[in-house]
C-alpha cells in the first residue's frame, strides 16, 4: 500500500547522498529505516506494557516451588 511521505530538506539530502554511496534506491532505504524504527517501538512498547502490568496477587511460596520443581522436599 503506497503512501505519501514528506522529509525535510536535510533528511531528503541525507537519503539522497546515502542512495548514490550504498547504490540503494531511496525507497530501499526508507523501508530499510522504518524496518529498524518499527523493530525498536514494538520493543519499547512491549517492554513498557510488561513493566505497567500488575502483579498477580498470589504468588506461590519458595518451598511450594521449590517442591513444584522437584527440588525441593
Amino acid at each position: 500500500m503506497p503512501h505519501l511521505l514528506r522529509f525535510s530538506r536535510d533528511v531528503e539530502s541525507r537519503l539522497e547522498r546515502l542512495a548514490q554511496r550504498t547504490g540503494k534506491s531511496k525507497g530501499e532505504l526508507i523501508e530499510s529505516c522504518l524496518a529498524v524504527g518499527m523493530h525498536d517501538l514494538e520493543a519499547q512498547y512491549l517492554l513498557e506494557e510488561a513493566v505497567s502490568a500488575p502483579l498477580p496477587n498470589q504468588r506461590p511460596a519458595l518451598d511450594q516451588l521449590l517442591r513444584e520443581s522437584g527440588l525441593g522436599a
